[in-house]
């Protein structure tokens, strides 16, 4: 894979924001939901492509992690709903394809991923393997609507295709 210079620079931005604003959480039920960090993933998808937004959510996740803010949980959910949408735009070219597949990456495949995860290296005995689905689905459902609202703007004025072009040159 060749290096894009502008992509790694944007994902590392996108790190940095990813890592700040992950102090903004929302909470529901048992469980605090993180919108910011699948808002990043919707774009990330959209302007970077499945590397970049794959090297991108496990960058934040790994930050997280040696900060103590995160948790192990972050990086199969993140990093599965980031390649997801990344993918499915990619072949597509629709926002929404994007959207539907952080939510569905995130919430369910990433949700489903994280019970070997806390089974086996967190020592949770309790999970099970739809542990984690519900409350993943309501964490990144709250970022994909972020998502599609800046989306709509953005396409609605031109900046998508703009931002793409400067991006690929």
């Amino acid at each position: 894979m060749k290096t894009n210079v502008k992509k790694l620079a944007i994902a590392g931005m996108m790190t940095a924001l990813g890592v700040c604003l992950s102090a903004f959480s929302i909470p529901v039920g048992a469980s605090r939901c993180f919108p910011i960090q699948h808002l990043l993933n919707v774009l990330a998808g959209v302007f970077l492509g499945p590397g970049y937004a794959v090297g991108f959510a496990f960058s934040t996740s790994l930050i997280r992690n040696l900060m103590g803010t995160g948790s192990l949980l972050a990086f199969p959910g993140s990093m599965v709903g980031a390649w997801l949408g990344a993918v499915l735009f990619r072949y597509t070219g629709k926002v929404w394809t994007a959207i539907l597949g952080e939510a569905a990456g995130t919430g369910i495949l990433g949700g489903m991923l994280c019970y070997p995860v806390a089974r086996l290296l967190m020592g949770n005995k309790e999970a099970a393997l739809f542990t984690y689905v519900l409350p993943f689905l309501i964490s990144t459902i709250g970022g994909c609507v972020l998502a599609a609202l800046l989306l709509g703007v953005l396409y609605k004025s031109g900046a998508v295709r703009y931002l793409q072009g400067m991006v690929e040159k």
